[in-house]
């Protein structure tokens, strides 16, 4: 039996779910686990009542378990089982093997080395390495070369592709787009994997989703992002899933999608929010997942679960104001227009421009009447080229609808409003860092400015900014109470910030101040129910019965200490706890503003004072106030997805998406490492902040 080659039918088995199945945890019934089977000796078999000894040099890398009177050959790397009987020989072994791309080598192999030739340019000298060529190494490096840059599957087949990499290393084997495929979905599994450590966080999570449907494929797909802030207090985020969703998509199927997706990652009793889109079917899946996740104890009962996307109500807000002034620029986008049409018209632009010297190097760009932001860009940049525009319409008889000065003014109105719109959009769009303490602050500048344009002379500003505070009034009334509360955690604001913002939304000390109460309520509930789910001592009857072998060591003065101590403690509620905490933090003063300022970083250090606050600001932190982490997928997903590439199906499709995801961001690798890196430092940077404030800190707890 001849050992198959690249191009046969036999194709890399990645250590995939059905493979654990068979090797790792969660056994079926009817299959014995390998704990328990028995081992066979590595030199020695015996079958039939016959002794052999095991010559192959396939064995040191497979051990001999027993499964149900069955002998299985165990792989040393992936677990899986193949078939251990002596007479089916050891080709499939060795095929194994040679599909297996993490196996690791043999140190004792030997290997043939090269020198390597490496220049200094600042100093000219040149250096010799010793070089290693690894197949097994290269081949992992393919794979994640493809779903990086988003390479077709095809390109292993590709002439000039085979031709450059012989070149570069003629040792180098090519494989085909079947192998090439089973290499990704391993990189897949492997990253999955090590993304466990997301369910150990001890934080919660904060979801995003939303739904893209494929032109060329006409599918539904639903990405689900999930957020968390790691022991390091580092912002994270990576997708979890991008899974087809089958047509209707009604409330109850996006429902039970989404929660089939919390519970195959384990993290269904973590959730603190889901941020949405405004639409009918997303208000009727909050209600359905608050009734999935009744049972999972949600925090506050759910009622803090929907957190609503800011940007899609700025585009809302925004649209509706653009409506009562479309009239005004449409000369402007009539203007860009006819200069944007033709190559030659383009070309004249740029001529008459240079002649004018216009200091601008954008292009005119036409807007999407149902986008405003492609509408903004078009105003700024056709602003920035008035003087060109004005030449044309003296030396160009064909261009004879040149916007008037009036015109121009009151575009530039339009465009210094829509930059305020733009910019806050654009600060709420952000996944690398926290937004949640600066939304309520930037959401009451914007109806503060709308306010302001009340002001303005023109009869089109008042009427846009009167639609606009309409809308406004409609959705963001009722802030987010998480929202409020991310406020006071800013050390730079706290409930000065919070009081500032509602007297500007609402007008009236009075209004302002009952809202305030009702924020200090809302934190007030939280640190109660986040000590309820602390960890809790061990009682004292716990105690006694664990140190009972040592009991003639204790003495009676120790133990009426602790009584007293236990006393002290029921005398002290927990409501009381919560609100010395909370009194304490809001008592320290505010910190100087900076532009610079790391607000985890502060938590990080300086938070250990206040442990249930802090584990309060983890959790909020991480909340993202719009869905453009869910949709900016879609992007990507446009390129995977090409009409060239529309016969990917929806397995491969979210493996290519996830898994890119994953390797960029770098949410998988090492991360392990660097949470245990992190535990060591952590009891050391107590220490010193204990050392460096002068007082001990409580447990920093969690939940």
């Amino acid at each position: 039996m001849s050992t198959p080659n690249e191009n046969s039918n036999t194709q890399f088995q990645p250590p995939s779910s059905q493979a654990s199945v068979e090797g790792g945890s969660g056994l079926p019934e009817n299959v014995i686990n390998v704990e328990q089977d028995g081992d066979e000796d590595d030199d020695e078999v015996e079958e039939n009542g016959r002794k052999r000894k095991l010559k192959s040099v396939v064995w040191s890398e497979f051990k001999r378990v027993n499964v149900g009177d069955i002998w299985k050959a165990k792989c040393n790397y992936c677990s899986k089982k193949l078939s251990g009987v002596t007479k089916n020989g050891t080709s499939h072994l060795k095929a194994h093997l040679e599909t297996y791309i993490y196996r690791k080598r043999n140190p004792t192999d030997k290997v043939q080395s090269s020198l390597w030739f490496t220049s200094s340019s600042e100093q000219g000298q040149v250096s010799v390495k010793e070089y290693v060529f690894d197949q097994d190494v290269a081949r992992k490096a393919r794979p994640e070369m493809v779903v990086l840059h988003e390479y077709p599957l095809s390109i292993v087949d590709h002439v000039g592709f085979r031709r450059y990499s012989s070149s570069l290393q003629p040792m180098f084997k090519m494989i085909t787009r079947n192998t090439l495929k089973n290499d990704i979905i391993g990189i897949y599994e492997i990253e999955k994997k090590t993304l466990s450590f997301m369910q150990k966080n001890n934080a919660r999570i904060a979801i995003t989703t939303d739904m893209w449907t494929a032109e060329n494929q006409k599918k539904g797909y639903m990405t689900v992002t999930g957020h968390f802030i790691d022991q390091g207090w580092q912002l994270r985020s990576c997708i979890l899933r991008f899974i087809y969703v089958p047509y209707p998509h009604t409330a109850e199927a996006l429902s039970d999608v989404l929660m089939k997706c919390l519970m195959d990652w384990h993290i269904d009793k973590n959730i603190y929010t889901l941020t949405l889109d405004n639409c009918s079917t997303n208000d009727a899946l909050i209600t359905l997942m608050n009734r999935k996740l009744r049972g999972k104890k949600p925090l506050l009962g759910g009622k803090l679960l929907h957190m609503r996307c800011s940007a899609h109500i700025l585009n809302l807000i925004v649209k509706d104001g653009l409506e009562v002034m479309g009239s005004g620029i449409e000369k402007i986008r009539n203007s860009v227009a006819f200069w944007y049409a033709t190559p030659k018209r383009h070309e004249r632009f740029q001529e008459i421009a240079a002649q004018v010297n216009v200091e601008c190097s954008k292009k005119l760009s036409l807007d999407c009447k149902t986008r405003w932001n492609s509408t903004y860009i078009m105003l700024s940049v056709a602003i920035c080229y008035k003087e060109a525009f004005d030449r044309l319409a003296e030396c160009e008889g064909a261009y004879d609808f040149s916007p008037s000065e009036d015109e121009w003014k009151f575009a530039s109105e339009v465009c210094d409003r829509l930059k305020l719109f733009y910019e806050i959009t654009k600060l709420f769009s952000g996944t690398q860092y926290v937004t949640a303490n600066d939304f309520f602050p930037k959401i009451c500048a914007i109806r503060g400015h709308m306010s302001k344009w009340l002001e303005c002379d023109d009869e089109l500003i008042k009427s846009m900014s009167n639609r606009m505070i309409t809308k406004f009034d409609k959705y963001w009334t009722d802030i987010h109470g998480l929202m409020a509360i991310a406020v006071v955690l800013d050390p730079r604001y706290k409930f000065g910030m919070l009081k500032a913002c509602y007297t500007r939304l609402f007008g009236a000390q009075s209004r302002a101040m009952l809202e305030i109460e009702n924020v200090r309520k809302l934190f007030d509930e939280l640190i109660k129910e986040y000590n309820n789910k602390c960890i809790k001592p061990v009682t004292s009857g716990g105690q006694n019965a664990s140190s009972s072998c040592v009991s003639n060591a204790s003495t009676y003065t120790d133990e009426l200490f602790s009584a007293m101590e236990e006393e002290l403690d029921d005398m002290c509620s927990d409501e009381e706890k919560a609100k010395s905490e909370l009194d304490l933090y809001v008592d320290e003063g505010r910190i100087p503003k900076s532009k610079e300022f790391d607000i985890l970083g502060y938590w990080k250090i300086y938070g250990i004072r206040y442990p249930t606050i802090r584990m309060i600001a983890r959790d909020i932190f991480d909340i993202p106030v719009t869905t453009v982490a869910s949709e900016s997928a879609f992007s990507t997903s446009g390129r995977v997805l090409s009409d060239h590439r529309s016969r990917l199906t929806p397995k491969t499709l979210e493996v290519l998406m996830c898994a890119q995801n994953w390797l960029r961001v770098g949410q998988a690798k090492g991360k392990e490492d660097y949470m245990g890196l992190w535990t060591c430092l952590e009891d050391i940077q107590e220490e010193l902040v204990e050392l460096s404030f002068g007082f001990s800190t409580m447990p920093n707890e969690e939940i």
